[in-house]
């Protein structure tokens, strides 16, 4: 009988030499130790594919805080608790809390029951709700003042018993903050879990039903959303349709520089006032989508760079000129959709399983424009604001000269700066230089230089002994990760042909076409007509670069991800949840992508373009 494969040990794991001092910089309780051996760990490449910055680990750190609390405590999903992140080498990874002893899975079911039930039956209200809640949230993070400090607090202190002076604003407004960032973060997952155990249910039921049935004839049951994420995309569409309305499409070309043409319609008179009128409409709120999936200070909002919807703009222009339909095949996705789940009915015998199924697709259908909508709202236009408010910190410091610039505030733990701006509070009350300037430059350098460092060391997918069983909701359906796929992750290579890869089929076409291996956002640009897209994770912010490329395939991913969701919706073909295309295709290699049974072959072993 062949040894049971493991996957690397976390003590196994050695921090890169000279990068030791900015590893032991994270908190104790994100490290890893020795009892965490017995353990299994995956690495989240799907949010965190880029090494972190200290301060954007808070990332990491607010979003298991919510997950857990109602995974574990508020809505008690009956087989999983919460999710533990430890950090090394600037990757994050992650491992689930099973619940196996079949007492507590009853007991946490009995509440389970009342209280995500509760959910289920009230959904639209408590989802339009969620919505002012969010709206409300991000009012008062755009409130917030920018920091500063005057030099003499104002008269109007004195004259009207104020009696706060301006450097306890400081404090107030960094905790501030962080407290609503971490707020965001629960009101993200109050309804997220739920969607996906509600078409975990369904998908379930279906596997017992239809025992030949495919993972992805099930997600095409709910394909044909209507959701925020989408919109942004829908509006450079309708800029681009605009501009050939008005007769100007010619000012925008490839390799544009956007300044020059927005002062360009600027001069031209009302027809470019016009265009630029549209734009302002459509960048308050849309706009406020970052380029990355929200955990990233350098992920900038498209209204902080303008560039990712400019880029599109050319394509879809052209497209439009020659009447090429350039919309998402909503009404072919729904068509298809509902032709799918009556003729599944019509296989079940007997009324109760039709009643059961009835009840299941139609909740699935009721829940899971959330799965992806609430990501505008959170990962994006609140997380924009939130990192942005930190920039003016940033600014502060870099004025005081605790650092060069203000980016570099992100190189300070969330901690940490909460510690030099109370040094800066110091100071300015007791009118002594600030102690940060001697400080903070040279542990900026150094943390610069260790994420350099960790960008050039791959990692292990994942690290410790398979589990027997994953039934977390979101580690399935979102991750990808089940037992099966780590065991063919474990076995590449073993056997069969070793230029395929096999992950889960997100949306079926069968695509030959060169693999452009793109490995950070600052990458896209790279991309040209017609590349296989082959990345560790995209998100729905990517959305307008998919008219350029013919297939997508992903290092991670589950049956829900938003690169598999976002594929179907866009009628791109697609396999996520590879484990290691980014490391096993070249830059440039011609492949093929079945994505209709999730294999990617790589078709020869010579990269045909150079890397750029």
């Amino acid at each position: 009988m062949p040894e049971q494969k493991s996957f690397p040990l976390p003590s196994s794991l050695e921090v890169v030499p000279g990068t030791e001092a900015a590893q032991a910089a994270h908190p104790y309780y994100i490290q890893f130790t020795p009892e965490d051996d017995e353990r299994f760990w995956f690495y989240n490449s799907m949010h965190f594919p880029e090494p972190m910055h200290h301060f954007d680990m808070v990332t990491a750190e607010a979003a298991y805080c919510a997950l857990g609390s109602f995974n574990t405590r508020v809505h008690v999903l009956p087989t999983t608790k919460g999710i533990d992140h430890r950090v090394i080498n600037g990757r994050v990874y992650i491992g689930g809390v099973p619940v196996t002893d079949p007492a507590e899975i009853e007991a946490r079911m009995g509440e389970f029951q009342q209280r995500a039930f509760y959910y289920y039956e009230n959904w639209e209200r408590l989802y339009d709700e969620w919505k002012v809640k969010m709206k409300a949230l991000i009012a008062d993070a755009q409130a917030l003042p920018k920091p500063s400090l005057p030099d003499l607090e104002p008269i109007e202190t004195t004259h009207t018993g104020k009696g706060v002076a301006a450097n306890h604003a400081l404090l107030d407004i960094y905790q501030k903050q962080l407290e609503g960032y971490f707020r965001m973060w629960h009101h993200h997952f109050e309804f997220l879990l739920l969607g996906y155990g509600a078409y975990m249910t369904f998908f379930d039921f279906c596997k017992k039903a239809f025992p030949e049935i495919s993972d992805q004839a099930i997600s095409r049951m709910v394909a044909g959303m209507e959701a925020e994420i989408f919109r942004p995309d829908e509006e450079v569409k309708r800029l681009a349709r605009r501009a050939v309305e008005l007769g100007i499409e010619d000012k925008f070309y490839d390799d544009m520089v956007i300044e020059d043409v927005l002062g360009a319609l600027d001069q031209l008179g009302e027809k470019g006032k016009a265009w630029l009128d549209e734009l302002e409409a459509s960048r308050n709120p849309w706009f406020n989508i970052n380029v990355g999936d929200g955990f990233y200070h350098y992920h900038r909002s498209w209204n902080d760079d303008l560039s990712m919807p400019f880029a599109a703009l050319p394509g879809y222009i052209d497209k439009v000129k020659k009447g090429v339909n350039i919309e998402r095949p909503t009404e072919q996705l729904i068509e298809e959709r509902e032709q799918l789940v009556s003729d599944y009915r019509e296989l079940l015998d007997t009324e109760e399983d039709k009643a059961t199924y009835d009840q299941l697709i139609e909740l699935a259908h009721r829940v899971f424009p959330y799965v992806e909508g609430h990501k505008f709202y959170c990962e994006h236009w609140y997380t924009n604001l939130f990192f942005n408010k930190i920039r003016e910190f940033g600014a502060l410091l870099a004025e005081h000269g605790f650092f060069e610039k203000e980016e570099d505030v992100f190189h300070l733990t969330h901690y940490e700066l909460e510690s030099a701006i109370i040094d800066l509070m110091l100071s300015w009350s007791s009118g002594t230089p600030p102690r940060g300037p001697q400080h903070w430059p040279a542990v900026v350098k150094q943390r610069a230089a260790a994420i350099e460092a960790w960008a050039e060391h791959t990692v292990p997918p994942a690290l410790g002994a398979v589990p027997d069983v994953i039934d977390d909701p979101a580690i399935v359906m979102l991750w990808g990760i089940t037992r099966e796929n780590l065991d063919t992750w474990l076995s590449e290579g073993d056997e069969g042909n070793e230029n395929e890869l096999k992950g889960f089929a997100a949306c079926s076409g069968v695509v030959e076409g060169t693999a452009r291996v793109v490995k950070s956002v600052k990458e896209i640009g790279r991309l040209q007509q017609g590349d296989i897209l082959v990345c560790q994770v995209t998100n729905p912010t990517w959305s307008p670069i998919f008219q350029k490329i013919s297939a997508a395939v992903s290092d991670i991913g589950g049956s829900m991800s938003h690169m598999a969701i976002v594929a179907r919706e866009y009628g791109l073909p697609a396999v996520v949840g590879t484990g290691s295309a980014t490391q096993k295709i070249k830059d440039g290699q011609r492949i093929r992508v079945d994505g209709g049974r999730g294999t990617v072959t790589i078709l020869h072993d010579e990269p045909v373009l150079e890397e750029v």
